[in-house]
């Protein structure tokens, strides 16, 4: 559970998240724990929500792979298939259909992501479906907050960083597994 936000206004591209993390019906506070959720992969930003052991799964699979661009959806969805791959050979605690009575043909991640380059921003959904988004996007738990707070005021603001913060805030403000700083990172 999460909050992670894209915006692309002029010529930046900036990804937030918060650092909130959960351990089931309980949080920590950020100064006792803190969740980073953007991870760096040459000159693409990664966010992860879902379960928190997905960061530590993509940290150790990004350490692994090579450096890869990841501009277009075609190469998003390659990536994510190798990471697929990787998820049923390398961490044998995947499982793959969490969702038993989900009656869907394709496998479930069970997480979402946001990929980010300067001027792109990917979304990568739980069946690996891969989405272009050209203003915004958000991701997690809170991102019916986050997206409602930016289609409000993307017109208003001009700033990209501030727009994801406050993205950001509103789903830290309605969400209760959204919480903690927000880190950002502008492109």
């Amino acid at each position: 559970m999460s909050i992670a936000v894209a915006v692309k206004k002029g010529r930046k591209t900036v990804i937030a998240a918060d650092t909130q993390s959960n351990f089931g019906d309980r949080r920590v506070t950020v100064d006792n724990h803190r969740a980073p959720k953007i991870r760096r992969f040459g000159s693409t930003y990664i966010a992860t929500t879902g379960w928190g052991i997905y960061d530590d799964i993509l940290r150790d699979y990004l350490t692994r792979t090579r450096r890869s661009s990841l501009r277009t959806e075609k190469e998003v969805f390659a990536f994510f298939m190798r990471f697929w791959k990787q998820l049923h050979e390398r961490y044998s605690l995947v499982n793959d259909q969490p969702h038993q009575d989900d009656q869907s043909p394709f496998g479930d991640l069970d997480a979402a992501f946001l990929v980010v380059n300067p001027g792109s921003i990917l979304q990568v959904s739980g069946n690996m479906s891969v989405s272009r988004f050209e203003k915004y996007y958000a991701v997690g738990s809170g991102a019916d907050f986050a997206i409602g707070a930016l289609h409000v005021l993307y017109d208003r603001i001009d700033d990209a960083a501030e727009l994801a913060r406050e993205a950001c805030a509103a789903a830290m403000a309605f969400d209760v597994f959204c919480g903690g700083d927000i880190d950002v990172f502008t492109l």
